[in-house]
């Protein structure tokens, strides 16, 4: 692109930005010169945190970090925001089409715990459960959450927050050739004519502008619906992904047959 061309900017109605503290406090910053400068335009960010004195609210009352984009909070905990904020989304699809979510880096697999909870509510009469992994894709660094979450990355170093996965790789300065979105469509189709096959719904959190990474509201009702359809048959199992090309936390959730 030459200087004297201009990007099309990224248009949103709410980007909902996960914590108020260090990491929401950067994104924020982040998405006011995105929008400063032209790369994307927004009718709100939504802050979402427990803390009415965080970080990003004590920086909003001072006339240096007006913003190009009106900033808004929803004082709540995460676990309780997007049961409600993703449900909305559910109902009123098309209002919320525009929509797009910041990710914290040490948030819990919150779209997982919504997802897993819908396909409950779904099928009542039949067995839903997460479990540990039994298969993985090939990754050189996984591990194993507390909370029945498994975190998986292509990097076994630690990367800068404002890392935009670019083509080559600010650390190894070799081509990135590795996807995890990429990873599980392989695993996932290797697995189809097997005895234990898997579906999976991934949403992938993709460098939108001035290092922020995110992933449309509308990719989490797309997951919803691929656990609806890979369930409808039968017996499922789908790995559940919260993804970008180099890191990731996966969810297994199983899907049993109704009891009779």
């Amino acid at each position: 692109m030459s200087a004297t061309e201009h990007r099309t900017p990224d248009r949103y109605a709410t980007i909902v930005v996960v914590g108020g503290g260090c990491y929401g406090g950067y994104y924020v910053r982040q998405l006011k010169r995105a929008a400063h400068a032209g790369a994307i335009e927004a009718e709100r960010i939504l802050v979402v945190d427990h803390d009415p004195r965080c970080a990003v609210a004590q920086a909003q009352s001072t006339a240096e970090n007006a913003a190009a984009i009106p900033v808004h909070f929803d004082i709540a905990e995460w676990q309780e925001f997007f049961p409600r904020y993703l449900s909305r989304a559910a109902e009123q699809g098309a209002a919320l089409a525009r929509d797009a979510i910041v990710p914290s880096p040490l948030m819990p697999h919150l779209m997982a715990e919504w997802l897993v909870q819908r396909a409950i509510e779904r099928w009542p009469a039949r067995s839903v459960t997460t479990c540990a992994f039994e298969q993985l894709p090939p990754v050189p660094w996984e591990r194993a959450g507390a909370d029945g979450t498994h975190y998986v990355s292509f990097a076994t170093w630690t990367c800068p927050i404002n890392c935009i996965e670019p083509r080559i790789c600010p650390v190894t300065r070799d081509v990135r050739d590795w996807s995890l979105p990429v990873a599980l469509d392989t695993h996932r189709d290797e697995r189809r004519n097997t005895s234990a096959p898997v579906d999976v719904a991934v949403m992938h959190c993709r460098h939108r502008a001035y290092g922020v990474g995110m992933f449309d509201t509308a990719d989490v009702l797309a997951a919803d619906e691929c656990i609806r359809a890979a369930g409808a048959s039968g017996d499922a199992e789908v790995i559940i992904g919260t993804v970008s090309h180099c890191h990731g936390a996966l969810t297994r959730l199983r899907i049993g047959v109704a009891a009779r």
